[in-house]
């Protein structure tokens, strides 16, 4: 412990901007040489002076937004890619001694990039994708799945075991595991299941002190927090073990679409009393976009599902509950769980081989933003017209309702740090996308997304105005570096993420990390003027402790 602690303080810096290769040199050193040699470690270091052309391929195979992709946007100043737990414990304990901020990226998916962008003047990326190891256990109906795998890597290995088994999280297979997971998650089962933390029941973690823990060791309050807080606030997340659950051997899929001119308007309206108390098997989500039809411009709804059942069952529910929409059987398809997440990526099922879920640079990368809010109150048949009058004005960015009901109703607000259950009829994404780089349109799309937000404030939740954790939006506060204000500043935006577990996830973040080391824009605060030494000591039992001598 002692040649540990004189390696770490000889590579300490001041807060002043370092210099890259100096910091590559720092880590090549402080990493631990053994049992790994010197070489195997430099496999995993990254530096845009030592190894540039190589730090570049790195750095850019999870950059799932361009537009957080520019010659301007700041880059780390080392990429660290571990291949073992005890990697990950020391990029952290000598990201602390250097004094460089680590941000830690799983998929690449954040909508706002806070996983390889930083305001910090000096920071580095902790990449888990080597962390991609799955193993599922069909006997006992668990799977342990690394923080580094892709939500459709973890699919295919579910189908490879069963047929009438999958597990209930997101649309995309590109995004990694961690930060789905850690920050809430949900899926096509969302009714049926819930959310994808509901399912999790034990987890690996590096904390603040380098220490490994699970949930035993880290105690029930961490445990708590890294189930929908946001695991880069806390830690670092190695794996989560999460339960399965049963899926038909036969599940139905629809996409009906429907015009303004086709009373879309009307449609969604109605869609939205429909499901507040439909068969828990149906999920459907409204596509509400604007489109140009004959030369005219207008906006359509698409209404895609996911049913847990037969399409013969799936249509006599719609028939009694939602007729308006006029759903047929030959508007449906049949298929496998598996096929359903074909489907809902937008392929065909019938020709795409499920191995295609294995491909982890599948995804088509754009210019995109997001930003999300939540419905209570249902909106009325002239305030959903003119929702779609104003997509049409807009002419770009378009809004998608996921229906809620069904167990989400069932699952208490405090049962993880996602609050939004009960009361909430739908969540919604507002989505633009575009494919050129030119300043002016990027200025002008996400205008776009400010004007139709401002523009739902009357029909969404308020007080405070709630919004998703994993669709990040950087417009509704941020935490600029790590000073006093820490807490006030987060507390802008975590009120609106967590609204009443708030408070808690700033307790656990307080007593497990309160020099606030594991930060981004957005991250959970420490309490003002708690230091590690006058924190709660939250973890208990044993934990797993890296030497570097």
């Amino acid at each position: 412990m002692l040649f540990l602690l004189i390696t770490l303080l000889l590579f300490s810096f001041s807060n002043a901007a370092m210099d890259p290769d100096s910091v590559y040199r720092s880590f090549l050193e402080c990493l631990p040489q053994s049992p790994e040699s010197a070489e195997d470690i430099s496999k995993v270091i990254y530096s845009s002076t030592a190894n540039s052309s190589s730090y570049t391929a790195v750095l850019q195979a999870y950059v799932k937004n361009q537009r957080l992709n520019k010659p301007s946007t700041p880059k780390p100043s080392v990429i660290i890619t571990p291949t073992t737990e005890s990697q990950v414990q020391a990029a952290v304990l000598c990201a602390k001694k250097v004094g460089v901020q680590i941000k830690i990226r799983s998929g690449g998916h954040d909508y706002e990039g806070i996983s390889y962008t930083s305001s910090d003047p000096d920071f580095i990326i902790l990449d888990m994708f080597n962390f991609r190891q799955i193993d599922v256990n069909i006997a006992d109906e668990t799977a342990v799945v690394g923080a580094g795998a892709l939500l459709g890597e973890f699919y295919y290995r579910i189908y490879e075991k069963s047929k009438v088994h999958g597990f209930p999280a997101g649309v995309c297979p590109t995004v990694g595991v961690g930060g789905h997971i850690s920050g809430g998650g949900y899926g096509t089962m969302l009714r049926k299941y819930g959310l994808t933390v509901d399912h999790v029941t034990d987890a690996r973690i590096v904390d603040a002190k380098g220490c490994v823990l699970d949930r035993k060791s880290m105690g029930e309050d961490l445990f708590w927090a890294i189930r929908g807080g946001g695991g880069g606030s806390f830690g670092v997340i190695l794996s989560y073990t999460v339960k399965l659950v049963p899926v038909p051997e036969v599940n139905t899929v629809f996409r009906v679409i429907r015009t303004v001119e086709e009373n879309a308007a009307e449609l969604v309206h109605k869609w939205q009393i429909v499901m507040a108390d439909i068969d828990d098997d149906l999920f459907i989500r409204i596509l509400l976009q604007p489109v140009t039809v004959n030369g005219k411009k207008t906006s359509k709804a698409t209404f895609i599902s996911h049913f847990l059942g037969d399409s013969e069952r799936l249509v006599a529910l719609m028939t009694e509950k939602f007729p308006e929409l006029g759903l047929r059987k030959e508007d449906c398809k049949e298929g496998s769980w598996i096929d359903t997440v074909l489907f809902w990526d937008n392929l065909d099922y019938k020709t795409t081989p499920p191995e295609i879920l294995l491909d982890r640079h599948s995804d088509t990368v754009k210019f995109g933003k997001r930003k999300s809010d939540y419905v209570q109150t249902p909106i009325s048949e002239s305030g959903m017209k003119l929702i779609f009058d104003k997509l049409t004005e807009l002419g770009k960015i378009s809004l998608v309702f996921n229906s809620y009901g069904g167990r989400m109703n069932k699952i208490p607000a405090d049962a993880t740090p996602v609050p939004h259950r009960a009361g909430n009829i739908f969540k919604i994404q507002y989505s633009v996308n575009w494919n050129d780089p030119d300043p002016e349109l990027e200025t002008k799309y996400l205008n776009q997304g400010k004007v139709l937000y401002e523009f739902m404030t009357p029909y969404v939740s308020k007080n405070p105005r709630g919004a998703y954790w994993n669709y990040r939006d950087l417009d509704i506060g941020v935490m600029t570096g790590n000073g006093e204000n820490s807490y006030s500043e987060g507390e802008v935006y975590g009120k609106k993420y967590f609204m009443g577990n708030f408070d808690r996830l700033v307790k656990v973040k307080t007593a497990v990390d309160p020099d606030n080391f594991f930060r981004n824009e957005q991250s959970i605060p420490p309490l003002a003027g708690k230091k590690s030494g006058e924190s709660r000591k939250m973890t208990k039992g044993n934990s797993t402790f890296v030497s570097m001598s």
